[in-house]
């Protein structure tokens, strides 16, 4: 069965649409800083184009009040967690948040880092992502999926695995195959400039998603 999509890093409402008519599962805007973050009010205009994708907001280091607030405002249906929080953390917005809390893996090199176990216990699903210094995410930097499966496997339980970290249409049937996500979550890997996708490439990525699973592009 192939993974859920996640297109991330969204800015514009035409994108969300594109990305709903392709079937996404999942349309995410970016609240934790770098070149992809919007306001509270061109996030409301974003997800306006959301469909029947449910809506993910990206946090960074503020406090679990915030979150909940925004999560309210905006009616999201998933938090993800992108400042390194850690699993009290996880929990403290769990209790304000009736939707999916999701947290950041950050992973350097080929081995998981000692938080994995506590993260697979209280987040509703963990995003792998690569470790690099001074970036939050959307950097194009890959995982080395196969070095990492099988202490994955270990780790992760009944728990959601978020996938993203320099996924393109050309290499996401690979690590679909060596990690078996249950979502892959794409943001440079489909874009112009960031920010500012390209809808082809949104098109060749999500047929490339299908087909790694066997579907229909």
């Amino acid at each position: 069965m192939a993974p859920e999509i996640k297109f991330c890093g969204l800015t514009r409402r035409g994108d969300a649409e594109v990305a709903a008519a392709l079937g996404a599962s999942f349309v995410g805007v970016i609240f934790a800083g770098g070149p992809r973050q919007v306001t509270l009010a061109s996030a409301r205009d974003v997800l306006t184009g959301a469909g029947a994708a449910r809506r993910v907001g990206v946090f960074g280091a503020v406090d679990a009040g915030s979150i909940a607030r925004v999560a309210r405002d905006l009616a999201l249906d998933v938090v993800q967690l992108h400042g390194d929080q850690d699993a009290a953390f996880v929990r403290s917005v769990k209790a304000g948040f009736d939707g999916l809390v999701w947290a950041v893996l950050r992973v350097s090199g080929d081995r998981l880092p000692v938080t994995a176990g506590a993260l697979f216990e209280s987040a509703d699903a963990v995003v792998l992502d690569a470790k690099v210094p001074g970036a939050l995410g959307g950097t194009g930097v890959a995982l080395a999926w196969d070095s990492i499966a099988d202490e994955l496997a270990a780790v992760r339980g009944a728990t959601g695995v978020i996938l993203a970290g320099g996924l393109t249409a050309e290499n996401v049937g690979r690590a679909a195959r060596a990690i078996a996500p249950t979502v892959v979550d794409v943001s440079s890997g489909v874009e112009v400039t960031p920010g500012v996708k390209d809808h082809e490439r949104m098109r060749a990525f999500a047929a490339a998603v299908r087909a790694a699973g066997g579907g229909a592009a």
